[in-house]
């Protein structure tokens, strides 16, 4: 604390200024603590360990997971199903050629229209995900209406495939703290994509392939539609260049970290608590590591 031994004048700024250093100390506290994992918080839910949303603190900006942090070439291929089905059989049997098991995102409407569809995309052990019932904006539903929409999705899903999905994908990216809650309270973690094919736009198949390679990272989630034109040759193409790069393709589930994580709110990574260690001098007790700060804007 700096002190200014000018007069009245003076200690009153002085003051201020020590208070204004003693509130941003607290803010930052707040938003570090922010971004760390409850952990065990999921308990144990099939297929996603125990890995838990970020921690909700009052005034704090919780974000999905658009990536994992893995030091071993591992990414998830995801794909919504939403409106059509053009091309739902031939991603099935391009995934069976190259030995490869991803996410489909489920929409109702598209459950509704396409059972048979959905018991194939299931018996052929791919993960079931959840992608809401009616495709809204789920940010501006009611907590009610929110858990509605996950609900009935889950149901839908668990009776045509026996299982209930545990991942979730928000309709056109959109969010809040109170969807990502919901989900959670579901046993749902919320999962976005750090690589956007763009394939509904009806790119070519070398547009889309360079689009993907270059984003291309360890832990990265790759966003795909079951109705693009050219999905079924953009992936084809890529799945064989993954390959050669070293890299393994896992559903979501099982690329998700276990144990106690937490969701970068920066960077939307979601990463392991860091390990407590012996700190010299202490006779053996464990301190926790420091960890990252975090921007609490968020990714856009």
């Amino acid at each position: 604390m700096l002190v200014f031994y000018v007069g009245a004048k003076g200690r009153v700024l002085a003051f201020g200024l020590a208070l204004l250093m003693l509130t941003s100390f607290v803010v930052a506290a707040i938003g570090n603590v922010a971004a760390v994992g409850l952990g065990n918080a999921m308990g144990g839910a099939a297929g996603v360990g125990r890995n838990a949303i970020a921690a909700v603190t009052s005034g704090s900006r919780l974000v999905p997971i658009y990536s994992v942090s893995r030091e071993d070439r591992v990414c998830a291929i995801t794909v919504d199903a939403t409106w059509g089905d053009d091309k739902t059989m031939a991603l099935l049997d391009l995934f069976d050629k190259h030995g490869l098991k991803v996410t489909f995102f489920l929409a109702g409407h598209w459950i509704k229209s396409y059972p048979d569809k959905v018991r194939e995309i299931a018996s052929r052990g791919h993960e079931l995900g959840n992608h809401s019932w009616t495709h809204p904006h789920m940010s501006a539903l009611s907590r009610e209406k929110i858990r509605e929409e996950l609900e009935r999705t889950q149901q839908a899903i668990a009776d045509l495939a026996g299982k209930r999905p545990a991942v979730f994908r928000p309709p056109f990216g959109d969010y809040s703290n109170t969807v990502i809650t919901v989900a959670h309270e579901c046993g749902l973690q919320t999962i976005q994509w750090s690589v956007d094919s763009l394939d509904w736009k009806d790119l070519g198949a070398g547009q889309i392939h360079e689009r993907v390679m270059k984003r291309m990272r360890p832990g990265a989630i790759i966003l795909f539609h079951n109705a693009g034109k050219n999905s079924v040759e953009a992936l084809d193409w890529i799945i064989r260049d993954l390959k050669t790069d070293g890299y393994a393709m896992l559903p979501v589930s099982e690329m998700l970290l276990a144990g106690e994580t937490y969701v970068d709110r920066s960077t939307g990574e979601q990463r392991s608590v860091q390990p407590r260690t012996p700190v010299p001098g202490t006779g053996g007790r464990e301190m926790p590591e420091r960890r990252p700060a975090v921007d609490p804007s968020g990714p856009r």
